[in-house]
This record gives C-alpha cells, structure tokens and sequence, in this order.
C-alpha cells in the first residue's frame, strides 16, 4: 500500500536551521566562553512538590553563600535571586575549560491561592535551597467520616 506524505519545505528547512544552531552553539550554551562568564547565564535547576501540608521547593544552589540568596513572596509570587561568583585567585584566560556556570540568577514562580503567605520557612544545606510554603487550612485536604446506619434510620436522613 502506498502513503501519501504532504512536504512541507518550511517545516523542513526550520528543523534543519534548529539543528545547525544546537551544533554550534552547545559548547557554550549560545554564548562564547567569556560572555558565559559575565553574561549571567546561570539558571539553577528546582524540583517543586505538593503533599497535604504544603509545598516544597528545592534548588540546587552549590557554591552560593547564604548571604548572596534573596526570597521574596509578594502578590503569590515567589521570586529567589542568587549570584555564584568566580573564584578569583586564578585568572580567566589560565581556565583550559570551564563548564559550571557563573552569574547572578533569578528564579520566579507563581503561587497558588491555597498558599499561606504567614508560613513560609527556607534552609540551606549541603548546596540545596528548601523551601517551605504552608496551605491554609481551609485548603488542606479533610476526611470525612461515613456513619453507617440501619435501613430503617436512612430515610430520616433523606428528609433532612
């Protein structure tokens, strides 16, 4: 059986382009060695979960002092800056290879309504950035009990 395929040589030379733009571009992520340095190209990965008392946030920030950390929660969005700075004690044009990444970064993220703005916590540990956002309790999930009862006892509920 033969299949007809429609060509589209837009769709194709647009796939070709993004191919020879990865191809030259992956060493540096798009930019060249010194502008990575100074171009603030850091964007530090986050792994974000719910369970029923909140949720957790949880950077990767190694290398980073707490004091170079900024949290900000504002209108339901959370916004953290940071900078990973270049050790100076040796000079840029000695590095044979320099594959971290440097800069000053800005990671923001917007909140839902369940969130209570009042219980917010943050911790630095061992390179990683946890935070924090407790649920209002009118968010939190309830449970609610089944009473069972006689048959006799159902339709006076169902007249309630």
């Amino acid at each position: 059986m033969t299949v007809l395929t429609r060509w589209e040589p837009v769709r194709e030379l647009a796939a070709l382009q993004d191919r020879f733009n990865r191809l030259f571009n992956e060493p540096y992520g798009g930019v060249t060695a010194q502008e990575s340095l100074s171009a603030g190209s850091f964007v530090p990965p986050v792994d974000v979960y719910e369970d029923e008392s909140g949720i957790q946030l949880k950077m990767e920030v190694p290398g980073i002092d707490e004091k170079d950390i900024d949290i900000r929660l504002e209108n339901n969005l959370l916004t953290v800056k940071g900078e990973r700075k270049l050790a100076k004690e040796t000079k840029e044009e000695n590095y044979h290879r320099i594959e971290r990444s440097y800069g000053s970064f800005t990671r923001s993220f917007s909140l839902p309504n369940t969130v209570n703005t009042e219980d917010v916590k943050a911790s630095y540990a061992r390179g990683v950035l946890t935070i924090g956002l407790g649920k209002r309790a009118e968010a939190k999930p309830k449970q609610i009990k089944v009473n069972v009862t006689s048959e006799s006892a159902a339709p006076e509920l169902a007249a309630k």
